[in-house]
């Protein structure tokens, strides 16, 4: 592997970690964020679970003023939820589709994105380390080869045949 390929091998693999530890960190932030939203204009309710993943679960409740809400992007936190379950929730008044599971807040994302941080430089520290250490193994590369100086070189020895 030449230096020059080498430097950009390295250079995508900090981009590629420094890239998903960036997102994994906006990830909180955001999760953050909604819960300043909801706390700062909280409203309660009971909501039945409708469908339940891992990742999105959707729900259905009634506001105080009797309107039925159904949040298009689900409920925030929707771990360990069941079809049919009936949970409270927290949602902000003013964006009724901003809701998230009683009890729940940002320290839920705390775990997961720094499992992908942490994961991310596991696997990208060692791949440095090996770029680095087979482009210092490897002989230099000489790509701008000089044809020999003949100035210097000594005369061939030629050997005179003996007389007959």
């Amino acid at each position: 592997m030449t230096p020059t390929v080498a430097g950009r091998v390295r250079k995508g693999i900090l981009v590629a970690a420094i890239g998903i530890s960036v997102l994994a960190v906006l990830l909180v932030v955001a999760a953050w964020r909604n819960d300043l939203t909801i706390e700062s204009d909280k409203g309660v309710a009971t909501a039945e679970v409708l469908s339940a993943g891992r990742l999105r679960s959707a729900i259905s409740f009634v506001t105080p003023d009797g309107v039925t809400k159904n949040p298009r992007l689900g409920v925030l936190y929707p771990t360990e939820l069941i079809v049919g379950q009936r949970i409270d929730v927290e949602y902000a008044r003013s964006d009724p589709d901003l809701v998230r599971v009683s009890g729940r807040d940002v320290r839920v994302a705390l775990v997961p994105a720094g499992s992908v941080i942490a994961v991310t430089w596991l696997i990208a520290l060692p791949a440095l380390w090996l770029v680095r250490r087979r482009t210092a193994a490897e002989p230099p590369h000489d790509t701008a080869a000089e044809p020999p100086d003949v100035t210097a070189a000594e005369p061939p020895h030629v050997t005179a045949a003996p007389p007959d």
